[in-house]
């Protein structure tokens, strides 16, 4: 096995209590569950799995170190995901339905995947994130890439169930409520709020 079991024991613990802080990728999963449904949060939830593993490998083969080494590359990384952040929350606020009229137009699972892998791999926080905790797990005296991968594998099966559960309730809700016109442009002003205040936190967010 690439990972101790004493080391797991030590790291799910630690990985269940990042997984249930509330942060970018749990109101990611909501945003999407409240304004397309269950399907566009379970989708969204994917996406940022998927970004989470990519993130890992990439710092067990040394390339997130060099993003983090280099400001620049950090904040290209970072005011693009602040961009795309804010074009999501236009286009929410777009899909509002006129007055009126009940217009239900939900984005297929494929094209809600690829906006939540793309926020995650443009969060530049992600890359520290990862370079900083997965590290403190790993045995220098086994081989890294397997660790990191095993490590990386356990913290996103986490944050898929956990993310899973809001999405899935988010999803509930906002099925229920987009019956409603008027209910129906509250919820996309609603998403858009959450995706503006994404994009807030990462252009404020401190370079270390």
């Amino acid at each position: 096995m690439s990972v101790e079991w004493m080391t797991l024991l030590a790291f799910v613990p630690a990985a269940l209590a990042l997984n249930l802080t509330p942060g970018a990728d749990m109101m990611f999963c909501l945003g999407q569950g409240l304004r397309v449904g269950r399907r566009a949060a379970m989708a969204a939830n994917f996406g940022i799995a998927t970004g989470g593993m990519i993130h890992t490998l990439l710092a067990a083969l040394g390339l997130g170190a060099l993003v983090a080494a280099y400001p620049t590359a950090f904040e290209v990384i970072r005011w693009l995901g602040v961009g795309y952040l804010l074009w999501l929350a236009f286009a929410a606020l777009r899909s509002s339905p006129l007055a009126g009229e009940m217009q239900v137009t939900p984005n297929p699972a494929r094209k809600v995947f690829l906006q939540a892998l793309i926020v995650n791999l443009l969060n530049p926080k992600v890359i520290l994130f990862i370079l900083a905790f997965l590290p403190q797990f790993v045995n220098p005296t086994r081989p890294i890439l397997p660790q990191f991968l095993t490590l990386g594998a356990v913290l996103c099966i986490g944050g898929l169930v956990v993310n899973g559960v809001v999405g899935h309730f988010a999803g509930s809700i906002g099925q229920r409520l987009a019956r409603s016109a008027s209910l129906s442009r509250w919820l996309a002003r609603i998403s858009a709020t959450i995706f503006g205040a994404l994009a807030l936190r990462l252009a404020l967010m401190p370079r270390n």
